[in-house]
């Protein structure tokens, strides 16, 4: 298939048409790179969200579920703070070092390394704080590993293809993530097909060698795959002159294209609330809604599966309508449906002849809400790779997670205090809703990415 690489420079966000080189890709760099999503997902889902935080937060010698999530609270949030702080000096280092596949290497062999110890942590109180270094500090290098695999889009897709090529990598994230879920909860938990023996928490804690193995196996391929970008500068700087360097590239960033900050400020806004309906939408199924564990793990499933589907058909209307309009598609959806969850989940409502129950309302409108994350997702990454200028991807693509790391205490927070106020979980729901108006609210005015044409001289 024939791909479009922009020439130096060539991109600018919004206001012009960019002039194209073709050159040949194959889809083996694109199902590489997107092996990489189905292995992090290892990580995401089954380490920091279903299965290993769980075991940490609900097995009393840790000191009880108030007292690691405090700690565990703490820990992510230090990590947080060193994401925001190193995010885009990482990448900025990268494009320029002409290292970016070579930190993307070298940062997932540090989770693969710090999950497998998580293997070490016992069901004893003292091995609480070292669970939470080794999460906190995986967490960290996942981050930096997805600042330079999320930068590698521009280089394995054309300006045709770039929103088709960012959806299938979601969705392989969301399917492979489904996978391991699957496997580590019916292979090691319930019913633990493979026998490993439950005491001191042993078939538990085998999860992280599993989820060591299995993010190892399919990272590998976009390291062979995919070639590394060339080096932009041959002497070394300094961290205090990378900094400086970044602070002059955001003052002209702000000059030349400034609706690249504010899609920045826009996205961070609105994907913590994407962010939140996947972290609450358990919590609210089984305290609002009564649904229990296994019922809970049934619609994560189902969950996944609808939002890797909409993340792949999310991806090809990018490429045809712009990324803008398919976030903005699908933030709406998202209020329509978190609205009807609030509102139709409060009792039985008999509508067209039909009674939506809680349980009803939960299934039908939650599944809609994991349609619409997925576009949003995808698009978000896809918006941004169009924006970046040549060699500097990454370096953008770092401001990327700065920003979202910067504003992600707003939902936790929104969803914590409307439940405080109106003293029901339900209220939560609202919560999260305001942030992703807000987001969408703030998204409106940014102007969209340029459309690219191939062999036209840039116009004003």
């Amino acid at each position: 298939m024939s791909d479009l690489t922009p020439e130096p420079g060539s991109r600018t966000a919004g206001t012009t048409v960019v002039r194209q080189k073709t050159k040949v890709s194959n889809k083996g760099q694109i199902l590489a790179w997107a092996s990489w999503d189905w292995g992090s997902a290892a990580f995401n889902a089954v380490m920091t969200t279903f299965v290993f935080t769980v075991y940490l937060t609900s097995t009393e010698a840790f000191g009880g579920e108030d007292h690691v999530s405090q700690v565990l609270g703490a820990g992510l949030a230090i990590a947080g703070v060193l994401v925001a702080l190193m995010a885009p000096i990482t990448g900025q280092r990268s494009d320029t070092g002409g290292r970016r596949k070579l930190w993307l290497g070298v940062n997932s062999a540090l989770v693969v390394v710090l999950t497998a110890l998580c293997f070490f942590v016992f069901p004893q109180a003292e091995f609480l704080i070292l669970a939470v270094v080794l999460l906190a500090a995986a967490n960290v290098f996942m981050e930096f590993a997805g600042v330079n695999y999320n930068a590698m889009l521009v280089q394995i897709s054309t300006p045709g293809t770039i929103g088709k090529i960012s959806g299938f990598g979601w969705s392989m994230g969301y399917f492979g993530g489904i996978i391991a879920l699957a496997t580590v909860l019916f292979g090691f938990v319930t019913p633990g097909f493979f026998g490993v023996a439950t005491e001191e928490a042993l078939n538990i804690r085998v999860v992280a060698l599993f989820s060591a193995a299995w993010f190892a196996v399919f990272a590998l391929p976009v390291l062979f795959a995919v070639p590394e970008i060339k080096s932009v500068r041959e002497e070394r700087i300094s961290f205090a002159a990378s900094y400086r360097l970044l602070f002059r590239r955001i003052k002209a960033i702000f000059k030349t294209s400034p609706h690249t900050i504010y899609f920045l400020l826009a996205s961070a806004i609105f994907r913590d609330g994407l962010a939140a309906v996947f972290t609450f939408g358990g919590v609210i199924a089984a305290g609002t809604f009564g649904f229990a564990l296994q019922d809970v793990i049934i619609f994560a499933i189902a969950g996944n599966v609808i939002a890797a589907l909409g993340s792949l058909a999310g991806g090809v209307l990018d490429d045809r309508i712009g990324p803008k309009r398919v976030i903005i598609m699908s933030l709406l959806g998202l209020l329509i449906s978190g609205t009807a969850i609030f509102i139709l989940g409060a009792g039985n409502y008999g509508i067209f002849g039909f009674t939506w129950t809680g349980v009803v309302t939960f299934w039908v409108f939650g599944l809609m809400l994991c349609l619409f994350v997925g576009p949003a997702q995808a698009s978000s990454r896809a918006y941004l790779a169009r924006l970046a200028p040549d060699g500097e991807a990454g370096e953008l693509f770092g401001l990327y997670a700065t920003t979202g790391r910067a504003v992600s205490f707003l939902a936790p927070a929104l969803f914590a205090l409307f439940i405080n106020v109106f003293g029901s979980q339900r209220y939560g729901i609202l919560g999260i809703m305001v942030v992703l108006l807000a987001g969408l609210l703030v998204l409106l005015p940014v102007k969209p990415p340029a459309k690219v044409s191939p062999a036209v001289e840039p116009v004003s």
